[in-house]
């Protein structure tokens, strides 16, 4: 049996990771799961999954409560709160693979604390590479870790590449990757109307069902900044090796490009339990649950270069790993405030890349040497971001 740990287990890649594990009951066994506060269905989960812990980020009073209720469900759990609890979850001596699925920068300290670990990390927390590539990188190498991608682009490259945890791109023959994106729900809007979207709509993805900060994101093109900065790290991939296309029917998730001219692509139904499936059974595969493609039934499949002028979020993504330093960690920083206000319906959507380009030009600097001083850098952005904001009037 192989435990499975995961982080963030109420989200939908959680959910998804849950269903696919639930079709190979005879190879997998659920470690441990955690939560930010989604009680109810941690709950639900424990009763089903029956781990060992389960851990509540942020509420010991619902910690509390979930112990008593699964005293008598699911007696076999103990229930665990906090950065402790979730260290305990990402390390567990049982847990051969973690899956770090933690929305934001609250991914970094367990996800690192797995890899530390040796795990094999299956990477749904792109912030943690956005925010200490290199660091991160560094410690995967130094503990022997692995990390399996599970974002759908970044794992249908890793899919196209003949070998995509040992050597950089162009040891590979790789001229290029590329990684597609839906475009999002703002793809034929005018930009001129972009000063009225609402949280409704920014939300309202037209392919994928996402929490509502990766929704934003997928609508200010964010999504994808975030994701060449991931391939960066990943792939060593320099930003002349990364290239990004509009494609709306998510069906090519990434594409390879090798010096002989050849393309290799990975398609798919736009369901996430395929890569979740690929990385929990690497270097094998078993099935998912996704139908296969239709292939004639798929009318048209479209490319399109993206408008870096609507979408100025993919250019700052580009900056920063050009500026480098602490740039990406800044940039992530700057983003979640941002997204976060404009959620709340007090930053317009067209103010989410201002605040970020205020804050990169602020506080772009060197390398940071450790974890503290990123958390710091971290900080410090969060700060500048409210109150540049302040300063703006946008509040």
């Amino acid at each position: 049996m192989i435990g499975v740990s995961l982080l963030g287990a109420t989200g939908s890649i959680g959910r998804n990771t849950l269903d696919v594990i639930s079709q190979h009951p005879d190879r997998y066994q659920v470690i441990a799961l955690t939560a930010h506060k989604n009680i109810a269905r941690l709950r639900e989960q424990c009763q089903r999954y029956r781990p060992q812990i389960a851990v509540l980020a942020d509420d010991s009073a619902n910690a509390q409560q979930l112990a008593q209720q699964l005293k008598k469900t699911a007696p076999e759990t103990t229930v665990l709160t906090g950065a402790d609890g979730l260290r305990t979850a990402a390390t567990h001596p049982e847990a051969d693979q973690v899956m770090a699925a933690i929305v934001g920068a609250a991914g970094l300290a367990p996800t690192l604390a797995a890899v530390a670990a040796g795990k094999r990390v299956l990477l749904a927390n792109k912030e943690s590479l956005v925010m200490a590539g290199d660091l991160f990188m560094q410690a995967v190498h130094r503990n022997q870790a692995t990390v399996l991608p599970i974002d759908s682009e970044h794992n249908a490259i890793f899919q196209c590449l003949p070998n995509p945890i040992a050597a950089e791109l162009t040891s590979q023959n790789v001229r290029k990757i590329t990684l597609t994106a839906s475009g999002g729900p703002f793809l034929h809007r005018p930009a001129k109307t972009f000063s009225s979207i609402t949280p409704e709509e920014a939300c309202a993805h037209p392919k994928w069902q996402m929490g509502k900060k990766i929704s934003v994101d997928s609508a200010s093109l964010m999504n994808k900044g975030l994701e060449v900065i991931e391939a960066h790290y990943l792939f060593q991939a320099s930003t002349n090796q990364i290239e990004v296309v509009i494609h709306p029917q998510s069906i090519v998730h990434s594409l390879v490009t090798y010096t002989d001219g050849s393309v290799l692509a990975q398609l798919s139904n736009p369901d996430m339990r395929t890569p979740i499936a690929h990385a929990l059974a690497w270097p094998q595969r078993h099935t998912a649950g996704v139908p296969s493609l239709d292939l004639p039934a798929l009318s048209q499949l479209e490319f399109i270069a993206p408008d870096h002028t609507k979408f100025p979020c993919l250019s700052l993504a580009y900056a920063a790993i050009a500026t480098a330093g602490n740039a990406p960690a800044v940039l992530n920083a700057a983003n979640e405030v941002a997204v976060s206000h404009f959620l709340q319906r007090q930053l317009p959507f067209i103010a989410i890349p201002q605040i970020i380009e205020a804050c990169l030009t602020q506080l772009a600097g060197p390398a940071v040497a450790n974890l503290d001083d990123l958390l710091e850098t971290d900080q410090c952005t969060r700060q500048y971001a409210m109150q540049h904001m302040r300063n703006l009037a946008y509040q």
